[in-house]
């Protein structure tokens, strides 16, 4: 029997789609090297014609963003009955709509921070709660569009009514959460470990800090009290399972311990397709785990369904 013939979905056209271009890259090459027969899909719109002649085995989503994420590549590869990576449609629709996600996991037990979602239009020279606070798209990821209002601030931020805001109608305002940025990685029914994220310089952990190297330094495993560090675990695994995710997410947390000894953990969101570089959280977590790149990516290939 021949290498099972795997396709590497990459690209597409959200606003992600360079991010989407170098995981899948990495991850084509890495399932060469395990052994499988790979080839790079730059999806555009004539995907269903593409992946039809083509007749993978399994299609590895490395896709990031809308159209991707959302679960409309997910619901494509069900009408073609291509087993694919990571969560099926409804686990990712919900995630990827972060004021949804957010519901499911209070709904949950799990501690989220206080919001409200808006039309950008409806931003005016009012504030929509005291600064500090968060602005973020509903549907997107990488930390596009995420705007961080100072304590101080006469207005919200002129952007969101601009003619070239890129980002859908549709914000949420959060209050702002000080304190340390944490991430934890689910593997099936698994929590990894947890990573502290210490972007480099001013600002927070936006997409240079993300994508560059040298733009954030991670501690992993995060430097946290034993008690802390499972109560991570157990929310990502929590709400990994509330929101009905398969193969691999990532939840993102603030942890704030100026105050107390143990302090406060609020849960921000979770994504369904992480980012898959060579400076990406989650294949780091994988590794402290003692699973090699290589491994790790052929375990999300054999763990590829349909009905997900």
């Amino acid at each position: 029997m021949g290498a099972r013939h795997v396709a590497v979905l990459m690209g597409g056209f959200s606003s992600e789609r360079q991010v989407s271009l170098w995981s899948g890259e990495e991850c084509a090459g890495a399932l060469e090297r395990a052994g499988y027969r790979v080839t790079r899909v730059d999806v555009d719109r004539d995907i269903a014609t593409t992946l039809r002649d083509l007749a993978p085995e399994v299609a590895f989503n490395a896709l990031h963003g809308p159209y991707g994420e959302d679960g409309k590549i997910q619901g494509l590869l069900e009408f073609l009955e291509i087993p694919y990576t990571h969560s099926g449609v409804l686990a990712s629709a919900l995630a990827m709509d972060k004021q949804q996600a957010k519901r499911i996991a209070k709904a949950a037990g799990i501690p989220v921070a206080q919001e409200r979602v808006m039309s950008r239009f409806d931003f005016t020279s009012a504030h929509p709660m005291p600064p500090p606070y968060v602005v973020k798209p509903v549907n997107e990821g990488s930390s596009f569009g995420v705007l961080i209002v100072d304590a101080g601030e006469p207005h919200p931020p002129q952007s969101l009514t601009a003619s070239d805001w890129a980002f859908g109608e549709r914000v949420m305002v959060e209050r702002f959460i000080p304190g340390r940025e944490l991430t934890c990685a689910v593997m099936g029914d698994v929590a990894l470990g947890v990573t502290e994220i210490l972007p480099q310089g001013e600002g927070f952990y936006d997409f240079n800090a993300k994508y560059v190297k040298g733009g954030s330094r991670h501690e992993c495993p995060a430097k946290l009290k034993p008690n802390i560090y499972q109560k991570i675990q157990s929310l990502s695994l929590t709400a990994h399972q509330a929101l009905g995710c398969r193969g691999i997410s990532r939840s993102d947390f603030r942890y704030d311990d100026r105050f107390s000894e143990d302090g406060e953990i609020v849960w921000l969101e979770i994504n369904t397709q992480p980012g898959m570089t060579s400076t990406s959280l989650v294949p780091e977590l994988a590794a402290h785990a003692g699973h090699a790149f290589e491994e790790f990516l052929s375990w999300m290939v054999e763990d590829a369904t349909c009905l997900r």
